[in-house]
């Protein structure tokens, strides 16, 4: 494994970070409580130090079960990521941006995006205690809100490292003009946005931003929540209310599938798996400073953890672009 600082701050994460959102099991079909623990504690046997989750991810449970698999653990050798700003539970009395309807134990309810400091601040002591632990490496902002001013965000962000509860702040899914303005007010130590193979967008001017400002950048969804693996294309299923039914749509699969085809040959004379391919091309890419990676079992966290190992030389780098671009 190999440690990158993260922006400007003083935080070092592991280039492999572990993504919490599928253990919380809501839109994932489900989970293992057992099997989310072991992938947890399978990720930091191999090296993977930071674990990234957020309060919508199973409605607090990915929390809890982040919490319970480090407890006991040396908490000053792990790094903690977690988010604000995505409300459910109607704490917010209608303000905010509705985002869309979420359902759980066959309920369908609300979703808000709210960043004003009262809604941070309760957030973040319930994240504490799900966690079992003091303070936060890498507050986030989950979601832009349009109803909240940025710099009572970012200002209830500073106000929060002063006081120890965070060591850094973040945010995800900002668009250039967002971050900018966020600036004004917070030195932002990263953005967590989605990028993978499918999906370079932030090449264009978040990339460029970053590097200028020396701000991390965390990629979400590598992956593209599992069908860069090429196991949906084989014999692995999706159970009925997983959302990916309807996400994978959004790509045309005959191109994804013949992309894997061509680059799954570099894969087997390296002894690595597409998805570990797949993983380390993403870590390498300019800008990007860790990359998230889900496992809901010991085995898939293994995995991911060794993909830092992978090598990949130019001129394989060359032929990995050439066949993106063909798509």
């Amino acid at each position: 494994m190999d440690y990158r600082k993260l922006g400007s701050s003083d935080l070092e994460l592991s280039a492999i970070t572990y993504g919490a959102f599928a253990i919380g099991g809501n839109m994932w079909g489900g989970n293992e409580k057992q099997d989310s623990i072991a992938a947890v504690h399978a990720s930091l046997d191999h090296g993977v130090t930071s674990l990234d989750t957020a309060p919508f991810y199973g409605m607090g449970l990915s929390e809890e079960l982040i919490g319970e698999a480090i407890k006991g653990k040396n908490r000053d050798k792990l790094q903690l990521l977690t988010k604000f700003g995505l409300v459910w539970d109607g704490s917010n009395n209608g303000k905010g941006d509705y985002f869309f309807d979420a359902s759980a134990d066959g309920k369908t309810f609300p979703v808000y995006k709210y960043a004003s400091k009262a809604n941070i601040i309760k957030e973040l002591e319930e994240s504490l205690k799900r966690l079992g632990t003091d303070y936060i490496d890498l507050l986030q902002i989950h979601w832009p809100d349009s109803t909240t001013p940025i710099d009572e965000t970012m200002e209830t962000l500073n106000l929060l490292m002063e006081q120890g509860k965070i060591r850094a702040a973040g945010v995800c899914n900002y668009d250039l003009s967002q971050l900018k303005e966020a600036e004004k007010t917070i030195q932002l130590a990263s953005n967590q946005v989605s990028y993978s193979m499918l999906n370079r967008a932030i090449e264009k001017d978040i990339v460029p931003y970053a590097v200028e400002k020396n701000m991390g950048i965390i990629a979400y969804s590598p992956m593209e929540r599992g069908l860069l693996t090429g196991k949906y294309f084989k014999e692995a299923k999706l159970q009925s209310d997983d959302h990916r039914n309807g996400y994978f749509g959004q790509f045309s699969a005959e191109s994804v599938k013949a992309l894997l085809d061509k680059i799954e040959p570099i894969a087997q004379n390296k002894n690595a798996s597409l998805s570990q391919l797949v993983l380390r091309w993403t870590s390498l890419q300019p800008g990007i400073s860790v990359v998230l990676a889900g496992a809901r079992n010991a085995t898939q966290a293994i995995e991911n953890a060794k993909a830092a190992a992978v090598s990949i030389t130019a001129d394989e780098m060359k032929f990995i672009n050439d066949a993106i671009l063909e798509m």
